[in-house]
């Protein structure tokens, strides 16, 4: 055999797989046909963090005098820098993979990768030039892509996917945004920062309808605030690019309505990349476009395995690597748990950010726990109120019965770097009383977590 194992797909979940798979003294390669790092790393988490960032120093910068400081003329923001500082930072994680692979003898094969029979690989490079490369040991990790409505069709200009809303020429006058998942909402936040006229288009009865029910209001509050237009129950019926502005007409829980905007965002959600992978010729049983896997993503045919967006599960980054540390380490013969998937953190990174884990309260209500409901606003937050970020609040769900945490709500400034608190005291089974007791520093953004589990039980000193 050529490796014991290869990868198809360097995303979060390949190349977390692959340097796991060295770490444990296994002959690696990797196939690619893009960049190293994938979607997330290239065209996904990390680029639009930074543009995001981009967009809070200038709303920083907007509101200077708020913070005693004098700003001297007129604060514009510079969208092709911003653009480009977006693509430097993406790039200089690529090359850190790239240096990843090094460190740990990883082989990287440029190239698409398929399944060419039992224990075989074919790379073909961009001249069309294949490779055979043997294995007992393949793990497919192609992710996915910007799915298309067949009434909405992309055509990178007027309307467009993810991928074009990173790199638009110039800065929009106008913009709808379909779907109001994370991709949609931080796209909307992004641009309405920057002064783009947005519309969101949702067509659940609230934005981000994963989220709990109160969080989703306060972000439509901050939202509206901001000046976006929200249209919820909704959809988009067709869209006319035929003249300089499209046309887009929405269907409203009101009747039909005509919006000229310049530029259609669809953020409906992903598809998976399994177009041309040889799946269905070896075998690979798949269901309603995803692999069926077991709990340590073996698929229905032996030695092939598969991981990331193209199974059953959250489509996220951190998924896709946790899924793909526990593949390799049952390959090499480790003792293994099953992920928990009722304990993923979901994180979006708008203005202000989510950031939760578990049952949301009507979740927890429908599962028939009996709970108590503990919550705490940032503008009794002597720090929030200090950085100007009073917008939100932390919300905890415990069972009654034992002081279980069910599930945490949070929304406000950096509450994605407060949320693994919570995902771990789920995993220790931290009881509201030990959370109510550990001291947290003060004044941090992350009291509100003590003050909410004190909140849930009569004991919340800052309200």
């Amino acid at each position: 055999m050529d490796y014991d194992v290869i990868i198809i797909g360097s995303g979060p979940g390949g190349y977390v797989a692959a340097i796991r798979a060295a770490q444990l003294k296994m002959k690696v390669a990797v196939v690619e046909r893009a960049e190293p790092g994938g979607i997330c790393l290239n065209w996904g988490c990390i680029p639009t963090k930074a543009l995001l960032k981009s967009a809070q120093v200038f709303d920083y910068l907007k509101h200077a005098q708020e913070y005693g400081i004098t700003v001297s003329g007129e604060v514009k923001p510079d969208f092709s820098s911003m653009v480009a500082r977006s693509r430097t930072v993406a790039e200089g994680m690529s090359k850190g993979i790239q240096f990843l692979f090094r460190k740990n003898n990883i082989e990287y094969l440029k190239g698409f990768g398929r399944l060419k029979g039992t224990g075989n690989v074919e790379v073909q490079d961009s001249e069309g030039n294949t490779r055979t490369y043997t294995t007992p040991n393949i793990i497919i990790a192609t992710g996915a892509r910007s799915k298309e409505l067949p009434n909405l069709k992309q055509d990178g200009r007027k309307i467009i996917g993810y991928r074009e809303a990173m790199t638009l020429p110039e800065l929009p006058g106008s913009m709808v945004v379909v779907g109001s998942g994370a991709i949609g909402s931080e796209f909307a936040n992004f641009y309405q920062m920057l002064g783009t006229k947005v519309t969101l288009v949702e067509f659940l009865p609230r934005i981000v309808p994963n989220e709990d029910e109160e969080v989703s209001k306060q972000l439509e509050r901050s939202f509206k605030k901001s000046g976006m237009q929200i249209m919820t129950g909704s959809s988009v019926e067709s869209a006319d690019v035929s003249g300089g502005k499209v046309m887009v007409s929405v269907k409203t829980p009101g009747g039909n309505q005509l919006i000229e905007t310049d530029i259609v965002l669809s953020a409906v959600g992903v598809t998976t990349n399994l177009e041309g992978t040889g799946l269905e010729e070896a075998g690979v049983k798949t269901e309603k476009g995803k692999v069926i896997v077991d709990d340590f993503y073996r698929t229905s045919v032996k030695g092939v395995y598969a991981i990331g967006d193209i199974v059953h599960g959250p489509a996220l980054a951190h998924v896709a690597s946790a899924e793909g540390i526990i593949c390799v380490e049952k390959i090499a013969g480790k003792e293994v748990t099953p992920l928990d998937y009722g304990n993923i953190p979901a994180c979006t990174y708008t203005s202000p950010e989510i950031a939760s884990v578990g049952l949301t309260e009507t979740a927890a209500r429908e599962a028939g726990y009996d709970i108590k409901v503990g919550k705490f606003p940032f503008t009794a937050s002597g720090k929030a109120s200090a950085s100007g970020s009073k917008d939100g609040f932390v919300k905890l769900i415990f069972d009654s019965a034992y002081g279980e945490l069910l599930g945490a709500h949070l929304i406000g400034a950096n509450v994605t770097e407060m949320i693994a608190e919570l995902v771990v005291a789920r995993k220790l089974e931290t009881t509201a009383h030990e959370i109510i007791k550990s001291v947290h520093p003060h004044p941090t953004m992350s009291e509100a977590v003590m003050e909410a589990a004190a909140a849930a039980y009569d004991e919340v000193i800052h309200l």
